[in-house]
């Protein structure tokens, strides 16, 4: 199929499933703030912890779209099956992991950051039943990336908007007991959400099934190999440790924002927010983009992955710049979602205004990040994410905050942004000498 029209299938239906996806976020967050402010802040504190589940998820759901990608594009429909299969041990082995957290560490996973009792039990009770009910985060990611790579992305699209229009429904039904259901506060907002991603999961396993794709799940395929995880793995660790940043950053900036007052701890976890909804075109677009890559590249028609590259820059900018310009015009609605309180405005307007700059900088970045990973160099992936989040965001935060100024510390956010747009136009010159080299051996 010509770019232009299989980058609109494979990645517009992604887009927009990933715009719903994170209305998952935002309408917790929302409703949570009725609940109080403190409320509002145990849920952002609480935001690491779901960052490195979401990115343990969707980094092995990007190494099996990749994966499974790749050995279709070279017809080994055998190996692509066992991939497939292989990523249920893995989530398996996952949702244990978490579910041990969620008993042992939430606690002391607060209380390392406050000691503010009302903070801490809220955060405690809405973490505690996201870790124990994480089965449905891990599969409902893996089980969509799959159909992405089978070629599907309608269809989990169809998965992903099921989940979150359940979540926002009854996140309201389960916070505040409408009708028949019990008024559980903060503990609700959790039940939704992990409801909802099973709901996801479901969806999503029932379409691969359904597919006529040949892929079939039988537990003797499950067991892992070396070849297949290492597949899988050498695209999704970079992508794990990318989403993994953006924890560290928010537990890191959290405690240097929290040396000026919950208030501005709160208002990151909205910005936090803002931003991974402002984001989600250009993740779903490479959602897309990853397949494509990945199976042209296992093909050998290297002049199909620069075009796709080239489309991907030009759309992923377009659209991240119209958002930055209407998040640069409203910030005052956009906190008025959360119910802002005076403070909070005063501190969350100039944030907005300031973070919005990262966003059409930061999805440049993102893309040739993403075109690294599906050509076997996830290390400059991984590099110029890095770049993104901790080298340089992090030191710029600490030194602004030494100037006494909350406003200050924001900048740091477009500093390491821009930084690592420059990393990531160096290494792209390596990679364009990488396919030309592959190009010249096809020709040969």
């Amino acid at each position: 199929m010509p770019i232009v029209p299989l980058l609109i299938k494979m990645s517009v239906p992604m887009m927009i499933s990933m715009f719903v996806q994170a209305m998952y976020n935002i309408v917790d967050s929302m409703f949570v703030a009725r609940i109080s402010e403190d409320a509002l802040t145990a849920v952002s504190l609480a935001f690491p912890i779901q960052m490195t589940m979401n990115a343990i998820a969707v980094g092995t759901g990007v190494g099996i779209n990749a994966c499974v990608s790749r050995f279709l594009g070279k017809g080994d429909h055998k190996s692509a099956c066992k991939a497939a299969n292989v990523q249920i041990f893995l989530s398996a082995c996952y949702t244990l992991a978490f579910m041990i957290l969620g008993i042992f560490f939430v606690r002391s996973f607060f209380l390392a950051q406050t000691d503010i009792e009302s903070i801490v039990d809220g955060g405690v009770a809405y973490l505690r039943m996201i870790c124990l009910l994480s089965v449905g985060s891990f599969f409902a990611q893996n089980f969509e990336k799959l159909l992405v790579s089978l070629g599907r992305s309608a269809e989990s699209m169809i998965s992903q908007i099921s989940g979150a229009v359940f979540n926002i429904i009854f996140d309201w039904l389960l916070i505040f007991g409408i009708g028949p259901f019990p008024e559980m506060g903060i503990r609700g907002a959790a039940l939704a959400t992990v409801l909802g991603q099973m709901l996801s999961a479901v969806i999503a396993l029932y379409y691969v099934l359904r597919s006529d794709s040949g892929i079939r799940f039988r537990l003797k395929e499950m067991l892992p190999t070396k070849a297949i995880v290492g597949g899988i793995y050498s695209v999704g660790i970079p992508s794990m440790i990318t989403i993994s940043l953006n924890s560290v950053m928010s537990f890191a900036l959290n405690q240097i924002l929290l040396t000026f007052s919950t208030t501005a701890a709160a208002v990151l976890g909205v910005w936090m927010k803002l931003h991974s909804f402002g984001f989600m075109p250009v993740f779903g677009m490479n959602n897309g983009t990853i397949a494509i890559f990945s199976y042209n590249y296992g093909a050998g028609k290297i002049d199909r992955v620069r075009k796709t590259l080239k489309l991907a820059l030009i759309v992923g900018f377009i659209v991240s710049l119209a958002v930055m310009i209407i998040y640069e015009f409203i910030p005052v609605t956009l906190m008025k979602l959360f119910d802002a309180s005076p403070a909070m405005l005063e501190i969350g307007i100039p944030a907005v205004r300031i973070c919005a700059v990262t966003l059409p900088i930061g999805a440049l970045a993102v893309i040739y990040s993403s075109c690294f990973q599906s050509l076997g160099r996830p290390h400059y992936s991984l590099f110029v994410n890095l770049c993104r989040q901790v080298i340089f965001m992090l030191p710029f935060a600490w030194l602004l905050s030494l100037t006494g100024v909350l406003q200050n510390v924001w900048i740091a956010l477009p500093i390491g942004e821009a930084i690592s747009l420059l990393c990531a136009l160096y290494l792209n010159t390596k990679i364009k000498k990488l396919m030309a080299e592959k190009e010249k051996a096809l020709n040969n």
